[in-house]
């Protein structure tokens, strides 16, 4: 049972190069099929973090396959609804620069102050969800006009941006019990 969340986040890296196929395959039912991978995908990070958490199979490899394969699909996604011109190319570089922010902040935690990783929160969670259900939105009904498909992805940005500023405010408790001898999230 150990082998399989990461298993499933290994399945989810590889599906990101076959949304991005299917994605931008002429016929434009492929979108569905595209937003199905996605879908698959999405199920695939539920279903990994379920088990990791039921059976207490949580690795450390786990804890780098996990988000690299949520970061990829997520930015994967961002810059094909970019490229098609349904968003615009600012909200790849904020949501980029959240996921680094969140991958080098993870790094530190774990190579500085030898802290676990913080699992994801309510804010996190959400934004997850909101950004997938707008990003399939944007994706299925792409003709929405520009200004609503700019309204959609900037709600699911500032959650992403209220997540990332719960785990700078968790990374810095960490590094402050750090500094007084106190470990712990």
């Amino acid at each position: 049972m150990k082998a399989v969340p990461n298993a499933l986040s290994v399945f989810r890296i590889c599906l990101v190069p076959v949304f991005i196929i299917v994605y931008f395959y002429d016929i434009h039912v492929m979108k569905i099929y595209a937003v199905l991978v996605y879908a698959i995908a999405a199920f695939s990070d539920f279903l990994d973090g379920f088990i990791a958490r039921r059976y207490k199979v949580s690795s450390n490899l786990g804890k780098v396959l996990d988000p690299l394969g949520d970061k990829l699909m997520t930015i994967s996604v961002m810059v094909c609804i970019t490229i098609d011109g349904l968003i615009p190319i600012w909200t790849v570089v904020v949501a980029g620069a959240k996921e680094l922010l969140m991958g080098a902040g993870g790094i530190l935690l774990l190579k500085i102050a030898h802290a676990e990783i913080p699992p994801s929160n309510i804010l996190g969670k959400s934004s997850t969800v909101v950004f997938f259900l707008v990003c399939v939105t944007l994706i299925l009904f792409n003709n929405i006009p520009h200004s609503a498909a700019v309204a959609l992805i900037s709600v699911a940005i500032a959650l992403m941006a209220a997540a990332l500023a719960s785990y700078i405010k968790t990374f810095i408790t960490v590094m402050k019990n750090r500094d007084k001898g106190k470990l712990g999230i």
